[in-house]
C-alpha cells in the first residue's frame, strides 16, 4: 500500500481561515478518491502560517481492472430511450441483447482498463483546487486561478516518488502562458530561519525535516508548546495565566516556531478598567493576560513570536512593549476626555448616527427601547423608570471616543461612564448587558432591570427588521437576527418570564409605525429642518412596513424555528416543539414549554406509544375515507348508533375526559392532562381490537368514522399528534 502527501505552500493565510481550510482539504480529496473507486486506511490534514498540507495512507498503487453492467430500456423502447441509453455510455462499451423475467432488455458492458492511482490523483488534485473555496481569495500577478493568499509552490509525492501535476494559468497581455506552478517533491522550512529549499520522500521524512527547518506541523502541537511555555513563564514570576482557548488558538495559527516570552505593562496605565488593558492585549496585540493570585491584573503578558534571535528576544519584547505602550496611551486619552461629558450629554449624538437607511437613527433606535423596556419591565419585575433610564443611556457609548476606537468595549464602558456620572448602580449594570447574551456559550442576565434592556435591544431589532423585510435567509443573516431570537428565548426562558410575545411584538410594531399613516415607516433625512412659507419642518422618506399581525406571525413562526435549534441542543426533539407550536395561539415560551416537557414526559411511557399509534391509525382511516367519499367524518357522533359496548365506552370516555382535559390546559397542569390521555388507552385498544369500522352498513360506518375522528380531535387539544414522528403502523 503507498502513501499521498500533498502540501500547498503559500504566503500567509489567515489564522480564522486555517483550520477549516484544512478540514475542506480533507473532505474534497477523500470525496474524489472514493468517487474514483480507491479505497484508503486513514487520511490527515495540517495546516500552519504558510501551508496547507494532507497525508493519506494505505492507498493502491493502481486500481484494478473492472467490469461493469448496465441496464437500458426494452428492446421495443421508443428509439430516442434506446439512443439516450446509447449516447450515455462511455467509449468502448459493448451493448447486447439480453431475456430477462420481465422481458428483453439492452444491457451494456462497460469494461475498465487499470488504471495507475498517480494519474487518478492528478484529476482528483485539479478538481479539488478547483472547487476550493476561501471566505476571501485573491488573484495575484497575472494568474487566472484564485487562492487566498499567493500559491507559491506545491509537493505532490505518492508513493515515495514526485507526481507530475501542474496547476494554474498565468496569462500576460501578450498572451503567452507563463509560470505555472509544477508539483515536485521540494518545500522549505521557517521563511527566516530556514528558508533553503530541501527534498523529502515520505510524511515521516517530510514533518521530521520540518522540525529540523524550524517548522511545527501540527497546530495542536504548537498550541500545547505556547501554553506550556507560558505557563513556565507565569509560575516563574508568580502569576497565574489567564484561560484564554480562543486566543490560545489564534495565535497557534499565526506562528510556525513558537517563542514565548514575557513583557511588562507600564504601570502608569494600570488604573485603566481591566476590560481596556485586556481588550488591547487580546484582540489587538494578540498577548496572553497574566493575573495576581487573587485575579487581579498583573502588569505583566506573554507575547508569541514566530523567530528566535540572536539577543534571546530581547528586541522582540521592548518592541512589544513600546506598541503596548502606544495603545495604551491612545486609550488613557479616550478614557480621561469621554469622562468630560456625561452619558447622558451624549445621546443626542446619536440622531447622527445611521440605524439603518429604513429605520433612521440610532437616536430612534433608542426612543422605541426606552418605551418598550418600560413595557417589558412588568414581566420582569423589574423598576420602569429605572428600566427606560437605562435604555436611553444604553447606546450613548457609541458616541465616545474609547468605543469609536475599540468598538469590543461597547457596552463595558457605559457601565463605567454611567457610574461615573453617578447614575444608578442597577442602571450602570444593564448598560453593561444588554447586549447579552451574544451567543450560546455567554452569561445570560438574571437582573430584572438587565433582562428588561436586553429584551427590549433584541426584540426591538427583530421586529424592525421584519417589518422591512429584512429576514435572514439561507447562510446570511447580515442584522444577526438568528443570535438575536436565541437571546430572547435564553433571556425568557432562564428567567421564567411569563410574557406573551406577541402583544409584545404589536407594541414594537406600534412604535415603528406612523401614528396617522398606518403601513409606513417616516424616516428623517439628516438632522436639519427646512424653512418653507414660514413653516420649519424636518424633510422624511416614507417606507412601506409588514402589517402588525403578519409581522407577529412571521416573527412568532421565527421564533419557533429558533427554540427548535435551542432546544435540539438540549435533546429535546424537534416534532415535540412543532407539535404543541402548530395548535396556534401559543406565544408564552414558559407555558410552551412546559407543554413540551410534558408531552415528552408522556410520550415515553407505555401508554403514549400506545396512545400514538392509534392516533396515527384513527387518523388515517378517517384521512383515507374522507377522500373516497368526498366528504368530512367531523361532525357530532350519534349516540343513537352506537351498537357495541366497545364504542360506547370509548365515546362515553372521550365525552368525559375532553373538558377535564381542557381544565388541566387551562391550569396549566400539563402533566394532569397528559394523565388524563393515558386514562384512554384501554378504551381505545378495545375499539380497535372488537369494531370494525369499515362495516356494511352505511349509516354506522359513517359514524364510527366520526368516533375515530373524535379520538385524534381530543389527542388535539393537548398537542398535535400528527406533527409527532414515529406511531405508524
Amino acid at each position: 500500500m503507498a502513501e499521498l502527501l500533498l502540501e500547498l505552500l503559500s504566503e500567509e493565510i489567515p489564522a480564522r481561515m486555517q483550520a477549516k481550510a484544512a478540514d475542506d482539504l480533507k473532505r474534497l480529496v477523500c470525496e474524489g478518491l472514493k468517487k474514483a473507486g480507491l479505497e484508503f486506511e486513514s487520511a490527515e490534514a495540517f495546516v500552519t502560517p504558510r501551508r496547507l498540507a494532507l497525508v493519506v495512507d494505505g492507498l493502491p498503487e493502481k486500481l484494478a481492472a473492472k467490469s461493469d453492467e448496465k441496464r437500458g430500456p426494452r428492446i421495443d423502447a421508443p428509439k430516442k430511450a434506446v439512443a439516450g441509453f446509447k449516447g450515455s455510455l462511455p467509449k468502448g462499451a459493448k451493448v447486447e441483447k439480453r431475456e430477462t423475467e420481465k422481458g428483453e432488455f439492452f444491457f451494456a458492458v462497460v469494461k475498465q482498463k487499470g488504471v495507475k492511482t498517480a494519474s487518478i490523483i492528478i484529476e482528483i488534485l485539479h478538481e479539488t483546487l478547483a472547487d476550493f473555496h476561501w471566505p476571501k481569495s485573491m488573484r495575484w500577478a497575472s494568474g487566472l486561478l484564485p487562492w487566498v493568499r499567493p500559491l507559491r509552490s506545491i509537493l505532490v509525492i505518492f508513493d515515495g516518488k514526485p507526481v507530475d501535476f501542474v496547476w494554474g494559468e498565468f496569462v500576460k497581455k501578450e498572451n503567452p502562458r507563463v509560470g505555472p506552478l509544477h508539483a515536485d517533491n521540494t518545500t522549505q522550512g521557517h521563511p527566516f530561519m530556514a528558508p533553503k529549499p530541501f527534498k523529502v520522500r515520505s510524511f515521516k521524512d517530510y514533518k521530521a525535516k520540518l522540525l529540523k527547518n524550524h517548522v511545527v506541523l501540527d497546530a495542536a502541537e504548537r498550541a500545547a508548546i505556547i501554553e506550556k511555555e507560558a505557563q513556565k513563564l507565569a509560575k516563574k514570576a508568580k502569576l497565574k495565566l489567564k484561560d484564554d482557548p480562543g486566543l490560545l488558538a489564534e495565535v497557534a495559527g499565526l506562528v510556525e516556531w513558537p517563542v514565548v516570552k514575557m513583557g511588562s505593562i507600564d504601570k502608569a496605565f494600570m488604573d485603566l478598567p481591566p476590560e481596556v488593558l485586556t481588550t488591547v492585549m487580546r484582540h489587538h496585540q494578540k498577548y496572553f493576560t497574566l493575573l495576581k493570585r487573587k485575579g487581579k491584573l498583573a502588569p505583566k503578558f506573554i507575547v508569541v513570536a514566530n523567530t528566535e534571535t540572536k539577543d534571546r528576544g530581547k528586541a522582540v519584547v521592548t518592541g512589544n512593549e513600546r506598541v503596548l505602550k502606544a495603545r495604551l496611551a491612545d486609550a488613557k486619552f479616550f478614557w480621561d476626555q469621554d469622562r468630560k461629558e456625561t452619558l447622558d450629554s451624549r445621546a443626542g449624538a446619536l440622531k447622527g448616527r445611521v440605524f439603518h437607511a429604513k429605520l433612521g437613527s440610532v437616536h430612534d433606535k433608542v426612543r422605541r427601547m426606552k418605551q418598550l423596556a418600560g413595557t417589558v419591565a412588568e414581566y420582569c419585575g423589574a423598576d420602569a423608570a429605572v428600566a427606560r433610564r437605562a435604555a436611553r443611556l444604553a447606546k450613548a457609548d457609541l458616541s465616545t471616543g474609547m468605543v469609536a476606537e475599540f468598538p469590543e468595549l461597547q457596552g463595558v464602558m457605559g457601565r463605567y461612564y454611567a457610574l461615573n456620572d453617578g447614575e444608578k448602580p442597577e442602571v450602570a449594570a444593564a448598560i453593561a448587558e444588554h447586549y447579552s447574551p451574544r451567543g450560546p456559550n455567554d452569561e445570560c442576565p438574571s437582573n430584572p432591570t438587565n433582562v428588561a434592556v436586553a429584551l427590549a435591544d433584541k426584540i426591538d431589532s427583530l421586529v424592525v427588521f421584519f417589518a422591512i423585510g429584512e429576514k435572514p435567509t439561507g447562510s446570511k443573516d447580515p442584522f444577526a437576527l438568528r443570535r438575536a431570537a436565541l437571546g430572547v428565548i435564553r433571556l425568557i426562558v432562564e428567567n421564567g418570564l411569563r410574557m406573551g410575545l406577541k402583544n409584545v411584538i404589536n407594541k414594537t410594531h406600534a412604535l415603528l409605525e406612523d401614528p396617522v399613516e398606518k403601513g409606513i415607516v417616516r424616516v428623517p433625512i439628516g438632522p436639519k429642518t427646512v424653512t418653507k412659507n414660514g413653516f420649519s419642518f424636518q424633510v422624511k422618506q416614507v417606507h412601506k412596513i409588514s402589517s402588525a399581525d403578519v409581522l407577529a406571525d412571521n416573527l412568532l413562526a421565527f421564533f419557533a424555528d429558533r427554540l427548535k435549534v435551542h432546544l435540539r441542543e438540549k435533546g429535546v426533539r424537534h416534532d415535540h416543539v412543532d407539535a404543541v407550536f402548530s395548535q396556534g395561539g401559543e406565544d408564552d415560551l414558559v407555558r410552551l414549554l412546559a407543554r413540551v416537557d410534558g408531552l415528552a414526559e408522556f410520550l415515553n411511557t407505555e401508554d403514549g406509544g400506545h396512545l400514538l399509534t392509534a392516533y396515527k391509525r384513527a387518523a388515517n382511516i378517517v384521512r383515507i375515507e374522507e377522500t373516497n367519499d368526498g366528504k368530512r367524518y367531523d361532525s357530532e357522533v350519534d349516540e343513537k348508533l352506537l351498537e357495541l359496548k366497545e364504542e360506547k365506552s370509548l365515546h362515553k370516555k372521550l365525552k368525559s375526559t375532553a373538558p377535564n382535559i381542557a381544565e388541566a390546559l387551562k391550569n396549566e397542569n400539563f402533566l394532569a392532562a397528559m394523565g388524563l390521555l393515558a386514562g384512554l388507552r384501554k378504551p381505545v385498544d378495545d375499539f380497535f381490537d372488537h369494531v370494525t369500522v369499515n362495516c356494511g352498513d352505511e349509516a354506522l360506518r359513517e359514524n364510527r368514522l366520526r368516533l375515530l375522528y373524535e379520538i385524534s380531535s381530543s389527542l388535539d387539544a393537548v398537542a398535535d399528534f400528527s406533527k409527532i414522528e414515529g406511531g405508524e403502523r
